[in-house]
């Protein structure tokens, strides 16, 4: 699946009716906005969202990971990001961060 394609899944299928959200392009993949906020990336057909200390331990649970990639042979890793699981798309968590109806 081309990322532009995963994009479209994640804004469309997995947000449907999250209400500000945008993306741009960015460093080969997407920006993922809401109300003009940065708030995930979607990079190699993975989505990656922006997290604090108090969702940290949330994606922990899931067992996600930090967004990492490599430069000049190094591995650099974003820990204000972290992948969104399959779990969490099925169960359709993250669209319940960005409207603040968490359990």
């Amino acid at each position: 699946m081309k990322t532009s394609q995963f994009r479209d899944y994640i804004v469309y299928d997995l947000l449907d009716g999250v209400l500000g959200i945008s993306t741009k392009k960015m460093f080969g993949g997407f920006g993922l906005y809401k109300n003009g906020v940065i708030v995930g990336i979607i990079v190699d057909n993975e989505f990656y969202f922006k997290v604090d200390d108090k969702t940290r331990r949330y994606f922990e649970k899931y067992g996600s990971r930090p967004f990492t990639y490599e430069r000049q042979k190094k591995v650099i890793t974003l820990g204000s990001y972290f992948l969104v699981t399959e779990e969490m798309m099925a169960e359709n968590e993250i669209k319940s961060l960005l409207t603040g109806k968490t359990a």
